[in-house]
């Protein structure tokens, strides 16, 4: 059946082919945040506007961070936006989630920042609630794998040094970067974050697995442990207490 050349074309068809077309011609350079979530939904919205749609949800999440972040329920709730319409938005998400994690597979994040703050940053930066991720390596200091080891409220997560030891040990880890975001922006550490700290460094070395780095990530901010001189005092409090113990049972 051909194509009939008087057949109405769907309002917006031009419009989304110029973002396509600026898109392919320059990236997403001069884009408003609303357009980017426009031409997401487009890939699941055949024919149909979808401007005033991508307005609306980022009105309501505030962010292009805030779109990507919502949950398909959430997003749902937003006129225009249904099961077949969120799909851009949750593939783009999810591949850019992949991508940073399999650049940093085998190489070493200790050596090599920025890579390990892009991955953290765009994984666990903009969350509504508290996740703690686990990065472990090798002996070499390569990355083997990335696992989340607990999503919480807005203030806590619940982290336990046993079962992190055991998800270590299954990687065949050598050592371990740990690190958690602050959904208030705020990347100061809490008495509680230097306590689980302290614990999971202790755990590792009892196990032969050393803590590298804990890393807390706020609103465009992070705070390192191991920066910060904290890494090396807790295994040197380590150190202190296997000494002392090792003196008393002599």
């Amino acid at each position: 059946m051909k194509n009939n050349p008087y057949k109405k074309r769907h309002k917006g068809e031009g419009h989304r082919q110029r973002l396509r077309e600026r898109f392919l011609a320059a990236g997403l350079d001069g884009f408003q945040d609303y357009e980017v979530i426009e031409l997401l939904l487009t890939l699941g919205t055949p024919r149909k506007d979808c401007k005033d749609t991508a307005k609306e949800a980022l009105t309501r999440f505030k962010t292009l961070q805030g779109v990507l972040e919502a949950s398909p329920m959430e997003l749902c709730e937003v006129t225009g936006i249904g099961t077949k319409n969120l799909f851009g938005i949750k593939l783009i998400k999810a591949v850019g989630d992949r991508y940073l994690e399999k650049k940093l597979v085998r190489k070493d994040p200790i050596n090599n920042s920025k890579e390990l703050f892009d991955y953290l940053y765009h994984s666990i930066r903009d969350k509504n609630r508290e996740f703690f991720k686990a990065i472990f390596l090798d002996s070499k200091n390569r990355v083997i794998a990335t696992e989340t080891l607990s999503e919480g409220t807005l203030t806590a997560s619940s982290v336990y040094p046993r079962e992190v030891v055991h998800a270590a040990l299954n990687h065949h880890a050598a050592a371990v970067i740990f690190a958690h975001n602050h959904p208030s922006g705020d990347s100061k550490p809490s008495q509680d974050d230097i306590a689980i700290t302290r614990q999971l460094v202790f755990a590792g070395r009892v196990m032969g697995i050393m803590v590298h780095e804990h890393i807390i990530i706020g609103n465009n901010q992070y705070f390192s442990f191991a920066d910060q001189g904290y890494i090396a005092q807790m295994n040197q409090e380590y150190d202190t207490l296997l000494k002392s113990s090792s003196t008393t049972l002599s």
